[in-house]
């Protein structure tokens, strides 16, 4: 890798082995799509189990062969209802076995997979049928078919509805309901030669897949990604754990929705590359139980996550008395004084002490066996990366979007593990930094395009360079260091930039809040939008002999007094102009079922300004 100071600077990831010398990668890079990547690990391991789901109290498993023999008969019942090569199938489900067989089946068959998140509104839903243009949709359960059917009925598109659950049956119109225990039915060898024939046609530079984005901006917009992108991407992630974690018998723990970017190429594609076992969460509840009994070897996760199971640890160990809180603050000061180096002879005896006292009690909540935790979709706070690294627990933080397959950069203990970075570029994919410090991509990754809308693509790839929307620089080790989104870019009156997310970032690791929005374009200072923690709320209400309500706390001075106190400590360690002079509260905390955040738990600035805009001019006034 050569890095150069230059605005202009090029940073290209070079493999620390040649791909010609593991044949995981050799598999990868010689692939032609994702069916036949799947298929030669299938035959691989027939018996081995793939795909596992709690069910009635109980985990089970679904070996790769039973898994192949699924994915080739249902291609085969979707061809037969008459979709044909390049059609349009939406995927509405939870994360399940079924998720995996239907996304890959649907590529067996020629056709291309949409997924939906199923927090889609029948607005939402609407919007993707209507612009994929989709023939048929798979859905998984009752609750999740009322919007479907209704978005069928604005749009008229749909064909072919197929149930994984047993569907109560509402008026079809113009569709066809089928069920998925037929559709998986019958002989499995005709089927898989059915299969094999047809994607032998299909090439890397073949659509695979539509991914709608989040929006975070507007109207979500289809993503085209093509079977090399995730190709690409899953070699770039394969590469780093083989050269810096070992490739063993890796185990995952699908919990991000598999409808995002992040999870469909990392968390179901990748276990896939590297004939790794894919376990699926029960949810957000019974998340922290999923780690414990399913032990994973790696887990991507979104920023926000890691977040909230800091502040839970931290909160766990400070009930434990003196003791665990001294040996807490000193496991975070020797990591802080180490990082990038070795422990200090000095500080080796009490090093031992937490590691035999603190780190196996952490890492037993994360199941034991965690090599590598995978943070992706937002940035990540550097503190809450450093709190994990002192726990004893590897975290990388991948960089990358929907356009970019999605994964661009990573992290990696070979490179030094600097929570500030999202790591140097992956294998084969170069960035460049432009002279206004927008960070560019090219590679194989890039996506094809917009579905359907040749303006915005070609605004957004250039040259064969993506244009991310991500303003930062390369460090002198190459790696990607991010500043902040040039759309989301805060520009004061004076003409200073200003990076919102930083400070939300900073803002949210103060106990007393739970989210934040800041705001400041055009303005002389910055102000923010406060979600005051609920659970701090409750302490503080008891400790002051108030009735929980956290609207009414909301109107108590010394409510309102305590959370500035919190911004007033962040302050301490930002500039002038970042400083936050004035804050209000928000109604309600942000989420994605009033639209205030993303899936991926972004949040929707746009949503949040058109609903507070009234207070966040008050700001100003006072």
């Amino acid at each position: 890798m050569s890095v150069e100071t230059e605005p202009t600077a090029i940073a290209s990831a070079a493999a620390h082995i040649d791909p010609n010398d593991h044949p995981v990668l050799q598999d990868i890079d010689r692939a032609n799509n994702l069916v036949e990547l799947f298929l030669k690990r299938a035959d691989e391991t027939p018996d081995a189990p793939f795909l596992g789901a709690r069910r009635d109290g109980e985990w089970g498993t679904q070996s790769w062969g039973e898994v192949a023999d699924a994915i080739c008969l249902l291609a085969q019942s979707l061809r037969r209802m008459g979709l044909n090569a390049g059609d349009r199938v939406a995927l509405v489900s939870e994360n399940r076995p079924e998720w995996c067989i239907a996304d890959i089946a649907v590529m067996a068959a020629g056709c291309v997979s949409v997924p939906t998140y199923i927090t889609n509104t029948e607005r939402d839903h609407a919007h993707i049928f209507d612009n994929s243009g989709a023939r048929a949709v798979i859905v998984s359960t009752e609750k999740l078919l009322k919007p479907v059917v209704g978005a069928i009925g604005r749009t008229g598109l749909i064909d072919h509805v197929i149930g994984i659950d047993d569907l109560h049956r509402q008026q079809a119109g113009s569709f066809e309901y089928h069920d998925w225990q037929d559709l998986v039915s019958g002989d499995a060898a005709e089927a898989r030669a059915a299969v094999e024939a047809r994607i032998a046609e299909i090439k890397r530079e073949d659509l695979a897949c539509l991914i709608y984005t989040s929006g975070t901006g507007g109207a979500p917009r289809g993503v085209m990604q093509h079977h090399g992108a995730i190709l690409c991407c899953i070699a770039g992630a394969a590469e780093i754990i083989i050269n810096d974690f070992g490739l063993d018998a890796e185990r995952f723990l699908s919990f991000l929705p598999l409808s995002h970017a992040y999870e469909h190429t990392a968390g179901q594609y990748l276990p896939i590359a590297v004939g790794g076992e894919i376990y699926y969460s029960e949810g957000l509840e019974k998340l922290a139980s999923n780690i414990e009994e399913v032990q994973p070897t790696i887990m991507v996760v979104v920023p926000r996550l890691f977040e909230v199971l800091r502040t839970r640890i931290i909160k766990q160990i400070e009930k434990q008395g003196k003791a665990a809180n001294f040996l807490l603050e000193n496991a975070i000061r020797i990591a802080d004084k180490s990082r990038g180096g070795k422990t200090r002879n000095r500080d080796k005896p009490m090093n031992f002490v937490i590691e035999k006292a603190l780190r196996p009690k952490i890492r037993a909540k994360f199941g034991g066996r965690i090599k590598a935790m995978v943070s992706g979709g937002a940035p990540l706070n550097p503190e809450v990366g450093n709190f994990f690294d002192a726990m004893g627990l590897t975290m990388l933080q991948g960089y990358g979007q929907t356009e970019s397959g999605p994964i661009m950069s990573c992290n990696r203990p070979a490179t030094g593990l600097k929570m500030d970075t999202v790591g140097p570029p992956m294998r084969h994919v170069d960035v460049r930094i432009a002279e206004d410090g927008e960070i560019l991509c090219r590679g194989e990754l890039v996506m094809h395009g917009y579905w359907r809308n040749e303006a915005e693509t070609a605004r957004t790839v250039k040259d064969g360079w993506l244009h991310t929307g991500d303003i930062g620089h390369l460090d002198e080790q190459g790696r990607i260091v991010i500043t902040d989104r040039k759309k989301d870019m805060i520009v004061n009156d004076k003409g200073d930039n200003v990076a919102p997310q930083k400070i939300e970032g900073m803002l949210t690791l103060q106990p007393e809040i739970a989210q934040a929005m800041v705001s400041g374009d055009k303005r002389p200072y910055v102000v923010g939008l406060i979600v005051p923690d609920a659970e701090w709320a409750v302490e503080w209400a008891r400790a002051n002999q108030q009735k929980f309500d956290m609207a009414a706390l909301q109107d108590w001075p010394e409510f309102k007094k305590a959370v500035r106190a919190a911004i007033d400590r962040t302050n301490k360690d930002l500039s002038v102009i970042e400083k936050v002079k004035s804050f209000a509260f928000a109604d309600e905390a942000f989420s994605i079922e009033n639209e205030e955040m993303t899936p991926s738990m972004k949040i929707r600035r746009h949503k949040i300004r058109d609903r507070y805009q009234e207070r966040i001019d008050g700001m100003y006034r006072r």
